[in-house]
């Protein structure tokens, strides 16, 4: 089954690549933007906004409560430990992500 699990970006890890950190239940990963980015627009203006995540890239922007209702059947029907596994086995390393970005 392929689905798309939600999550928050938090940062972004590197604009010229169209990434950013998405957060997914304290799971922290560099995913491509491409598809929810405006265009012309800093990846900075997608911080703190909830999208749908699959195989590495945000599909779609959803709202904060579509977010948490569609995590919570996730749970439910115990995907999201499938997912969560998935993003756990992604090849980006974090740690040379800056996860604290500064504002301006």
């Amino acid at each position: 089954m392929c689905l798309g699990i939600p999550g928050q970006i938090v940062a972004v890890a590197d604009e010229d690549a169209m990434l950013c950190v998405v957060d997914v239940s304290g799971v922290r990963r560099a995913v491509d933007v491409v598809c929810v980015a405006e265009p012309g627009a800093p990846l900075s203006d997608l911080v703190g906004a909830w999208v749908l995540v699959h195989v590495g890239f945000a599909m779609s922007r959803i709202d904060e409560e579509e977010a948490a209702a569609t995590l919570k059947v996730l749970t439910e029907i115990g995907e999201a430990a499938a997912e969560m596994e998935a993003l756990t086995q992604g090849s980006v390393d974090l740690v040379s992500v800056d996860l604290h970005p500064t504002t301006a």
